[in-house]
């Protein structure tokens, strides 16, 4: 009995997601820091990889604005970071985009090298207990994150 108990230990062991990288990031405002680490038991937490440059993150810009704005108050923390991009670049596509959601920078990849980025636009999803449930690589994360927050906080009552 004993060994049917470990192996099923190890069978949970195995689907459990893997543990988001802690970060710290600067915002944009200069003033404000994100800290990974106390969002864990407290947030769930999406961070958008992006850049100025990229022509699929103007695009979805004000609908992930939309999702952030959407689930704000149902403990979701939404957190752009623009990956080799300058601060002036980003303090553009921030006014023009009328961002609403936190940007930070990441010009050398330090943060995203650690969640496998590949390329913006990139979205990642960590849940409360800090595991890394999502990764959507290109365009169309802004559609797909609905159902995939609906799925970690609950769907919406209206």
């Amino acid at each position: 009995m004993p060994a049917v108990l470990l192996l099923a230990l190890l069978v949970l062991r195995a689907e459990a997601a893997p543990a988001a990288p802690g970060f710290r990031v600067r915002l944009l405002d200069g003033k404000t820091s994100l800290d990974s680490r106390n969002l864990i038991g407290k947030k769930v937490l999406v961070l958008r990889f992006q850049a100025s440059w990229c022509r699929p993150c103007v695009k979805e810009s004000a609908a992930l604005a939309q999702v952030a704005e959407r689930y704000r108050g149902r403990g979701v923390e939404t957190l752009a970071i623009h990956v080799q991009d300058t601060a002036a670049d980003t303090q553009r596509f921030v006014r023009e985009q009328k961002a609403t959601y936190p940007v930070a920078l990441d010009p050398k990849l330090t943060v995203g090298n650690r969640f496998g980025f590949k390329g913006t636009p990139y979205t990642v999803v960590v849940d409360r207990k800090g595991e890394l449930v999502a990764r959507i690589h290109g365009e169309s994360a802004v559609t797909r994150l609905p159902k995939i927050l609906d799925g970690l906080v609950g769907r919406l009552t209206k």
